[in-house]
């Protein structure tokens, strides 16, 4: 069967360096004995590393040209291909409720949209691995006080502990994309309960970084306690911990 072409609006870049899809398969070694989903495998260049693993295996593809690709080289899938756009499945439903590790060579013009959708799922995702866009990596395990350090960051670190693993040059691409990629894992931290409205701490962090140049007074004005001791800060020199303490402080106003 020819090749599939890579497609623009699904942002597709297909991985041709098999040391590299090697070496991001492998990177669900840390998380053993777990099913594994593998979102976006085209041409199944990082599949044919993950088959051997010998765990449970399932691959979602939304490109109909990658999927006739991959019933035809990889018959032993067969009934595990999900012809499906996974921004909108139903993961509870993939492994019957069953915890599992998420991978790929994820699309980077959803890659962001991917994370936060394992975010509503982090009970059942304890393990995510896989290649995005460089800068999107930086964002994910940014620490506080650096310009990447951003709504990812703590979204994302709220409930994961981020590995950036490693850096991949444009060149083990066809076509090659305009940036760099990473590869990194996200391993589910022992949070249960961050001690705060998560509802209320996600709209702080996504107003205060949509205008992360002005201090917290100013970004949240009217929710902000008067005088509080992060005011004159701007977001990205708050952690984790102080986003957590800032939201209850602002829920105590609010119910006050």
């Amino acid at each position: 069967m020819k090749l599939v072409k890579p497609k623009k609006f699904l942002g597709q870049h297909f991985l041709k360096d098999l040391g590299v899809a090697r070496a991001i398969a492998d990177t669900v070694d840390a998380c053993p004995d777990l099913p594994i989903l593998e979102v976006g495998p085209g041409m199944g260049v990082m599949t044919q590393f993950l088959i051997p693993k010998g765990r449970e295996f399932k691959v979602v593809e939304i490109d109909f040209e990658s999927v006739a690709f991959l019933r035809e080289n990889f018959p032993q899938l067969e009934e595990n291909i999900i012809e499906d756009d996974f921004l909108k499945m139903h993961l509870d439903h993939t492994f019957e409720g069953r915890p599992f590790v998420l991978t790929g060579n994820y699309p980077y013009n959803i890659s962001s949209q991917i994370f936060f959708k394992m975010l509503d799922f982090k009970e059942i995702i304890p393990c995510c691995t896989g290649m995005i866009q460089k800068e999107v990596a930086e964002r994910l395990a940014a620490k506080p006080g650096t310009k990447a350090f951003g709504i990812l960051s703590v979204l994302i670190q709220l409930w994961y502990d981020v590995e950036y693993l490693f850096t991949v040059p444009p060149s083990v691409f066809n076509p090659p994309p305009k940036v760099q990629s990473a590869v990194i894992r996200m391993t589910r931290n022992k949070v249960e309960d961050p001690g705060c409205d998560v509802a209320l701490l996600t709209r702080i962090v996504k107003q205060a970084f949509q205008q992360r140049r002005k201090m917290l007074r100013g970004s949240l004005k009217g929710l902000i306690p008067e005088g509080h001791e992060f005011g004159t800060q701007r977001p990205e020199q708050l952690s984790v911990a102080q986003f957590i303490q800032l939201t209850n402080d602002i829920a105590e106003k609010v119910q006050s």
